[in-house]
């Protein structure tokens, strides 16, 4: 709560006007039954008619300023809740943008959209129900209270007998309900989880005829969330009947000692009517009460999943070197590294050493779960090396500040992604003030130009979300030149040509190698043809240096690696290169 009340400060005025607007809304309506019992015992029983009149006036006058205090305490109550939320929902973005992919992976995409969005939205909620009822609830039922006891002592006291009763019972159930809340919200979380899976993957659950299964697994999920939630309505929705049952015993009870009170000559039957529309007021803000509770119950479940999120802390802390230009050292450099990914039981890099000098170009191969992106993503610090020591131009990863190590390298993951908008606002994610010039030789050496032109739209080509207006081919050609246009110290290339055919990704390599003059190159492949013409070509097997050296050097000294080019390349081919 002490994060939530950190947000609150910034709306001290709202936060403290809303409730008081309601408070002061709430003294008006405590003084009707007041009225009412004069208009009774006055007015009625004198045959006034002016003076009804004027007590009716009094109602209406006390309805409208009661309804002014209401609008006013709703509008501050509303300013501090969306202010509030709208600024913890922006840390929260800007948070998890600085977690690592450690974390990312740890939590899951479908829990941090929930915490976003659901969760900040019922905490939101909680802050303007709280705002405009937290006070103004037990104010109305105590003050209820008092005002009985000026009317009659002895009435009275029915109401100081029922108001502790209900307050254990309000209580009672907001303690068992509360838990029960945070389980409901992670049970969403597993039918979010599942949704996700399933929006992502349609394709493939619609190739393999899974729709079924699909739709019998989010059943299954749906109705625990179903059963879970009707549980802890069936224990919330008790609030309201047995405080029906006990306020209505109550207003009996009142009913009763107020008639003996009124035969006796000791109040007046106007008295009795204002006894018993107090207690109407308090069952009609106990059953406020009632749902605020509920309400706050969810918030807190809410607020304390969010905090969570706030609490965990990036497993990568930047650095503070600026600098990072020293061309006497290799460009990279691996020293003994060993990674393993959070919660791995065995390692996926294990003592990896090599040197990339600068405007080389590295091929990097082996099998699946070898480790090629491991290693590759160690580089831009995605994530960090378990041991050993990562080195660009000589100096630890870990030293650089982010900005810096990231400014002087060009990533192209194996998913392409695109993001909505034009090409052009695609093109300048590297680089903000990149010009059409810069961009078209970026898309030329990316073999993209081609297509783009034939579109007919040029740099205005508007993009889908996630580029699916694209064929898989040329979304992985403009992620490249995306990657070319910030002109990189250090290329990396990770499995990006993959839907390349042999003929644009062998124009592709040769483009980059002529246009690249300086640029460290990585270029992960599974295909021995894309990388046979690297200057250095490293051979990962399980997690381990298998081999290092040229295509002719690794076909005489690395079996692993011979393997690869004879399960892919003719076998007098492989014989050939190894003889020149």
């Amino acid at each position: 709560m002490k994060r939530l009340l950190s947000y609150m400060k910034a709306y001290r005025k709202e936060s403290l006007l809303g409730p008081l607007f309601k408070m002061l809304e709430a003294s008006f309506e405590l003084l009707v039954p007041l009225v009412v019992a004069s208009m009774v015992d006055v007015g009625i029983r004198g045959r006034d008619v002016s003076y009804v009149l004027r007590m009716g006036g009094i109602l209406v006058l006390l309805g409208i300023i009661g309804l002014a205090c209401s609008l006013t305490a709703q509008y501050f109550a509303a300013r501090a809740a969306t202010g509030a939320a709208t600024a913890m929902r922006n840390n929260l973005f800007s948070h998890i943008a600085g977690l690592s992919y450690t974390e990312i992976d740890q939590i899951g995409a479908s829990t941090l959209i929930t915490r976003m969005t659901s969760d900040i939205n019922q905490v939101q909620n909680g802050i303007n129900m709280t705002l405009r009822l937290l006070l103004r609830s037990p104010f109305v039922v105590f003050g209820a209270m008092i005002m009985a006891f000026t009317v009659d002592v002895r009435a009275a006291m029915v109401f100081a007998v029922t108001i502790p009763v209900l307050c254990v019972i309000v209580f009672g159930i907001m303690l068992v309900s509360m838990p029960l809340y945070q389980s409901v919200q992670r049970q969403l979380d597993r039918v979010l989880l599942t949704t996700r899976e399933n929006l992502m993957g349609v394709r493939v659950i619609r190739a393999f005829n899974r729709q079924d299964s699909e739709k019998e697994k989010f059943e299954k999920e749906n109705s625990g969330l179903v059963q879970m939630q009707v549980f802890v309505g069936k224990i919330s929705a008790l609030l309201n009947p047995v405080t029906y049952v006990i306020i209505n015993l109550a207003t009996v009870v009142v009913i009763w000692v107020g008639g003996q009170q009124t035969d006796s000559g000791i109040i007046s039957q106007g008295q009795v009517i204002a006894l018993v529309n107090y207690m109407s007021q308090i069952l009609v803000e106990l059953i406020k009460m009632a749902n605020l509770i509920i309400l706050i119950s969810k918030a807190v479940a809410c607020m304390k999943r969010v905090d969570g999120v706030f609490q965990m802390e990036s497993s990568l802390k930047d650095g503070e070197k600026i600098s990072q230009d020293q061309p006497a050292s290799p460009k990279v450099e691996f020293a003994n590294v060993s990674f393993a990914y959070g919660g791995s039981k065995s390692d996926s890099l294990s003592g990896v050493s090599f040197k990339a000098m600068r405007g080389q170009t590295v091929g990097v191969i082996g099998g699946t779960g070898s480790g090629k992106s491991s290693l590759v993503n160690l580089i831009p610090r995605f994530y960090d090396a378990g041991e050993g020591q990562v080195l660009v131009d000589g100096t630890d990863v870990r030293e650089y500040s982010m900005e810096t190590l990231r400014s002087v390298i060009g990533t192209v993951p194996q998913k392409a992604v695109l993001f909505k908008g034009t090409l052009r606002e695609n093109m300048r994610w590297g680089k903000p003030d990149a010009s059409d010039e810069e961009i078209y030789a970026a898309l030329e050496t990316a073999q993209a130009r081609d297509f783009v032109d034939q579109k007919g739209q040029g740099l205005e080509l508007p993009i889908d979300q996630g580029g699916h207006n694209l064929s898989g081919g040329q979304r992985q050609r403009l992620t490249i030149a995306r990657a070319l246009v910030r002109c990189p110290q250090i290329l990396i290339l990770d499995d990006s040509a993959s839907a390349l055919d042999f003929a644009t990704d062998a124009r592709l390599r040769k483009a980059i190698r002529s246009r690249t003059k300086d640029m460290t190159v990585f270029i992960v492949s599974q295909r021995a043809s894309a990388i046979r013409n690297a200057d250095q070509i490293l051979v990962l097997d399980d997690g381990r240096l298998a081999g290092m050296g040229t295509h002719r050097e690794l076909l005489k000294t690395c079996e692993v690696y011979r393997e690869i080019c004879l399960s892919q390349l003719s076998k007098e081919e492989v014989e050939r290169d190894e003889q020149q």
